[in-house]
């Protein structure tokens, strides 16, 4: 799957510089060498921390690219600054014979310490797909258990510093996938993927987005909009993990709420297209299909679950219903 910048910036086109420059007279260098040279360019470049997990795939393809242009290696893709900690990732797989091996050749792209896909309920050849590639770790379940249980059960499994979250039918470039990482290896406990710029305005949103950004908002965290750990690619620290609990992962909603709770880094760091490419399936197709009623139940529990500690009206307090629909119409 190659990737492709959409248009140069400013910062691509200076990583194409310093990437001419680190590699000169390198003979011999391989990708290892040019990350750890992104790595130090990264450090010095001038790029706001906030910007950093956005512009990071193009970026590291400019540095790649001046670095084996200088240099007359050929340096594979994709460069990833060097990880302080593991990364494991786990993908939740079922009936996804047809695409799990292009997740997995994705996956394979990055350094990861482990990948564990957590194949469930599967009628097809998923399994078999899964287990054909060397060094991967496939959990088998007769019994189908959904994405959000099984990546509960991977991430249990896992043993990484960071963990990345992916599902078998979406097969997404590694270069953006770095982003996760990067970001989760620098202190974002849970590094989201921020859909806002693919959904339409906000009278146009179904209740499964609105859902989304009213959980967000009565917990005070209205930056984050409709961002959520529904949707994924997203990546989470260990520590993350511990204080969220394994068993909560199995209702996302709630993961989000505990995360916000205990005052966890929360960041949509990077935005990867998983709308346009989601699986249509007879139970996700159509108002009030079964899993747009499933997600909308676990935003209720989640809510319950807060009420009760903070009472009805959340983080809100007092507000009046004219601020409630400024705040609303703002979006």
């Amino acid at each position: 799957m190659a990737y492709r910048s959409s248009r140069s910036s400013r910062w691509e086109r200076l990583a194409l510089r310093a990437g001419s420059v680190s590699g000169r007279g390198q003979v011999g260098a391989s990708r290892r060498e040019a990350s750890l040279a992104l790595g130090q360019w990264l450090a010095s470049s001038g790029i706001p921390p906030q910007q950093l997990y956005r512009v990071l795939p193009g970026v590291a393809e400019a540095f790649r690219r001046g670095f084996a242009r200088s240099s007359r290696q050929s340096v594979p893709a994709p460069l990833l600054p060097p990880l302080a900690g593991r990364a494991s990732v786990i993908v939740s797989a079922c009936n996804e014979a047809g695409s799990i091996p292009m997740v997995l050749r994705e996956l394979k792209r990055l350094p990861f310490h482990e990948i564990i896909v957590v194949e469930n309920g599967s009628h097809d050849h998923t399994f078999a797909a899964a287990r054909a590639f060397e060094g991967v770790t496939v959990i088998h379940t007769p019994e189908r258990l959904g994405h959000d249980v099984a990546r509960a059960v991977g991430a249990k499994m896992s043993t990484g510093d960071i963990v990345l979250f992916m599902d078998g039918d979406m097969p997404v470039p590694a270069e953006k996938l770095s982003s996760f990482l990067v970001a989760a290896d620098r202190g974002v406990d849970v590094a989201l993927n921020d859909i806002m710029p693919l959904l339409p305005s906000f009278g146009r949103q179904d209740e499964v987005t609105r859902c989304k950004a009213f959980l967000n908002r009565m917990l005070g965290r209205d930056e984050l909009e409709a961002n959520s750990l529904t949707a994924v690619p997203h990546a989470m620290t260990r520590q993350a993990l511990d204080s969220i609990g394994y068993e909560n992962l199995s209702v996302p909603p709630m993961a989000q709420t505990l995360a916000i709770r205990r005052g966890l880094r929360i960041e949509a760091v990077h935005t990867v297209d998983v709308l346009s490419v989601n699986r249509k399936r007879r139970t996700n197709r159509g108002k009030d299909n079964p899993v747009a009623k499933l997600i909308i139940g676990d935003h209720i529990e989640a809510l319950g679950e807060m009420m009760k500690d903070l009472g009805p009206r959340l983080q809100w307090g007092q507000v009046s219903r004219t601020e409630l629909a400024l705040r609303r119409n703002s979006l």
